[in-house]
């Protein structure tokens, strides 16, 4: 892998850290299997795009897509607890409205941001850096702030009923808790990080498509997974930590799967599902391998 891949891959891993984290809030600590991510991901790319296009500040366009994103998954959330919709078709209901949505925001099925100020433009012209460099650095930082703002939260009495709402819902009612409350805000929360992961996208590859979300979920599966088979998950600080590195180490992944070459043979882009699940498969295998075969050599 060339140095300019390996940047190129930390800077997807980055720009998809939010995603991920969203992800592993919602299967992991609600334990709520929610789709709505693959319409929530354009979602933010579609308000940031109009926004941009429209002339507000790159930053604002950010904090605009954060709150379409936590209001589409606060209606998940909603279909889910108040009209008593299982949660994986609310998601699915969510998702599907969201396509029609977003065609609706843009009023095309993609929009280019050619020739406008993005936060992307701002830091390149701030550091004086190559753009390969310094975008990887803003999307860290992002990242480290966003994940620093929800270990705080998880760490309070409102984090902490956050947390034992996904891990014993019957335990935490009878203490009080309204869960139905805290599982709207949680897949509402989920869906606003993924949200401005899909407005950190748009503005780095300078464009916005209704489809950009597709197959959004199981990359962010793949790297929870993966993450947490790497790195562990014993504290949710470890566990938010590893979802983001998870990120990374899956992007990397992608870009030494593609540049492969096994004589005539070689993976291509649409082999990206392909590579997604070996993936997946030997992050879920290799805990039991490690258990089978460590004992033994400890012997």
């Amino acid at each position: 892998m060339t140095t300019y891949a390996l940047f190129g891959a930390l800077e997807m891993g980055f720009a998809y850290g939010l995603m991920v984290i969203g992800v592993y809030i919602t299967f992991r600590v609600l334990d709520f299997p929610d789709l709505t991510v693959d319409g929530s991901l354009p979602l933010g790319a579609s308000v940031t795009a109009v926004c941009i296009s429209a002339g507000y500040s790159p930053a604002l366009a950010i904090l605009l897509s954060a709150g379409a994103g936590f209001l589409a998954g606060a209606m998940t959330g909603v279909l889910n607890t108040k009209f008593k919709i299982l949660h994986l078709l609310a998601s699915i209901l969510t998702m599907i409205s969201l396509y029609s949505i977003n065609l609706r925001i843009m009023g095309r099925p993609n929009m280019t941001l050619l020739g406008q100020d993005t936060v992307v433009d701002w830091f390149i012209e701030s550091t004086g850096w190559a753009a390969y460099l310094s975008t990887p650095f803003l999307f860290l930082i992002i990242c480290i702030l966003a994940v620093a703002v929800l270990i705080w939260f998880l760490h309070t009495e409102q984090g902490l009923a956050f947390l034992a709402t996904g891990d014993n819902k019957q335990m935490i009612t009878s203490q009080g808790v309204n869960t139905d409350s805290v599982i709207i805000f949680g897949v509402g929360l989920s869906n606003a990080l993924v949200a401005i992961s899909g407005s950190l996208v748009a503005q780095n590859q300078g464009a916005a498509d209704v489809n950009m979300g597709v197959g959004t979920i199981i990359a962010g599966l793949a790297s929870v997974i993966i993450g947490e088979t790497v790195f562990g998950d014993k504290t949710i600080t470890r566990a938010l930590i590893a979802a983001l590195l998870g990120s990374v180490l899956y992007r990397i992944a992608i870009a030494l799967a593609l540049g492969l070459k096994l004589g005539e043979f070689s993976f291509t882009p649409s082999d990206l599902n392909l590579i997604t699940a070996l993936l997946v498969v030997t992050a879920l295998v290799m805990p039991r391998v490690k258990r089978k075969f460590l004992p033994r050599s400890a012997s």
